[in-house]
């Protein structure tokens, strides 16, 4: 049986702040279930640790992490929830802030995180079998144990996964760091596997020294070895195409259950779905909406140009003009995406609804309330948002690249088969016939509306296939 560390830089349920935190979560429970010893570690944010569990938490041990030629604290507390063993990372310099990224340490931030992870495990006496990194925030992790930590005996056997959630962040900085922060020479530097441009880079680092490299899709691990998605590392992709593959990401299916789900109005099921209107006419009068069965589009999304919403606000001006539809949009992000939705709210107002905020139970009130879920990511290494609308009977509309070509099969007008809508020519006006199509769809057509949303119901999207996919990696590396 594989023994495994889970090292991520989030983990829902305490903090996440994308795909991420959901993977941190669900993956290792769906591991543990098909057999895999697994413990997860994280950094423990104080400031940002949810009051409901702070009870559970209990104080390991402590210690000093050298960072270059300073000495710092790491506490390690530990907590068990779900059947899963947590690690937290606790430096208050590093993690007691009000947020998880974007500070101007990060890059020494997460060095200590790395070479944490590494000090600690002789301490807590859990030497793994693999450690699987995730991004940039652990994918030195690999370098540190080929580099500065190979002289330790029950360390030399240990392999690494490094999964690329979104190869856009790579951890760039200052060649400095090597020596100022993980206190190691310039040989991998030297030699080029860790070099970029003249600066450090800790995802081709990670690329170069993993085991094994996975992303969270199969058409995203070919995407990225081509220079229109690879973030100038298609060619070290390329290089190690041989370790590379991608496992489709899954979604928690017992908490996206519109059977089950205390967020929604009311509860329906694949096989009796006649309370989803009643969800769509309570999301509507929560909104300001007229409460009229029209086909109700909904976005919820970071509201950036990565996730195609600048297309989208070029689609919506003929569309609301010519369509008698709603659109509802829920996300925050670039002010002036952010101020287009808002002006659409006032141009169209029983039309358009511009919900510029983070809320976790609007968004699972959209799901169920809307009818067609639009993504039209420019890239999407995964996605979860079309699995979880398809699960909530809300046909998605997507940008065929990535997890959503591997999620969302394009319906077939003559066969009927198909899940949603999909296209690959990247460009507002073919978004905008896409949405033509769905509402004509809906509007035409009831029968063939209802056995569209059925099938992408009836889509299996849990853990179980991709962990059976990690666990036989796992042991293929530990043999």
């Amino acid at each position: 049986m594989s023994k495994v560390l889970f090292a991520a830089a989030e983990a829902a349920p305490f903090y996440k702040t994308g795909g991420l935190g959901d993977v941190s979560l669900a993956l290792p429970k769906a591991l543990i279930k098909n057999g895999v010893e697994l413990r997860v570690v994280i950094p423990y944010y104080k400031k940002l640790f949810p009051e409901q569990y702070r009870s559970e938490l209990k104080d390991l041990m402590y210690f000093q992490v050298q960072v270059g030629a300073n000495a710092k604290y790491c506490g390690i507390k530990t907590l068990k929830l779900d059947g899963v063993e947590y690690y937290l990372i606790d430096n208050e310099e590093y993690f007691g802030r009000d947020g998880i990224y974007g500070y101007w340490d990060d890059g020494e931030r997460f060095a200590f995180y790395q070479l944490a992870i590494c000090e600690m495990l002789e301490k807590v006496n859990y030497i793994p079998n693999v450690i699987h990194c995730n991004d940039w925030h652990t994918a030195f992790i690999p370098v540190l144990l080929k580099d500065k930590y190979n002289w330790i005996d029950s360390y030399r056997h240990i392999k690494t996964v490094l999964t690329i959630h979104n190869i856009q962040f790579q951890g760039v900085y200052d060649p400095v760091i090597l020596g100022s922060l993980f206190g190691i020479g310039t040989e991998t530097f030297d030699e080029g596997s860790v070099e970029y441009y003249g600066n450090v880079n800790f995802m081709k680092g990670g690329i170069y020294y993993a085991d094994a490299v996975t992303t969270v899709s199969p058409s995203y691990a070919q995407e990225i070895q081509t220079p229109e998605f690879g973030e100038s590392l298609d060619g070290i992709l390329r290089d190690n195409s041989y370790k590379l593959q991608g496992i489709v990401n899954g979604i928690d299916t017992q908490v996206y259950d519109p059977a089950t789900d205390p967020n929604i109005y009311s509860h329906y099921q694949v096989d009796d779905m006649t309370n989803k209107l009643k969800d769509k006419h309570a999301l509507q009068k929560s909104l300001g909406l007229p409460q009229v069965d029209v086909p109700v589009f909904a976005v919820v999304s970071r509201l950036t140009r990565q996730k195609g919403m600048d297309l989208l606000l070029d689609s919506l001006n003929d569309f609301l003009h010519e369509h008698d539809a709603q659109v509802i949009v829920l996300g925050t992000g670039d002010p002036d995406l952010e101020d287009g939705f808002r002006g659409y709210q006032v141009a169209f107002p029983d039309k358009f609804v511009a919900a510029i905020e983070f809320d976790v139970k609007l968004a699972q009130q959209i799901y169920a309330g809307s009818d067609i879920f639009v993504m039209p990511s420019a890239f999407e290494p995964c996605g979860l948002s079309q699995m979880m609308a398809m699960r909530y009977g809300s046909v998605p509309l997507v940008h065929s690249v990535g997890g959503l070509r591997d999620t969302v099969k394009p319906y077939n007008h003559f066969t009927g088969a198909g899940t949603g809508f999909g296209f690959t020519d990247y460009r507002a006006s073919v978004l905008s016939k896409m949405m033509n199509k769905a509402y004509d769809l809906y509007h035409d057509d009831p029968k063939a509306w209802q056995k569209l949303r059925f099938q992408g119901m009836k889509q299996d999207f849990g853990w179980q296939k991709s962990a059976q996919k990690y666990r036989q990696l796992y042991q293929e590396l530990s043999e």
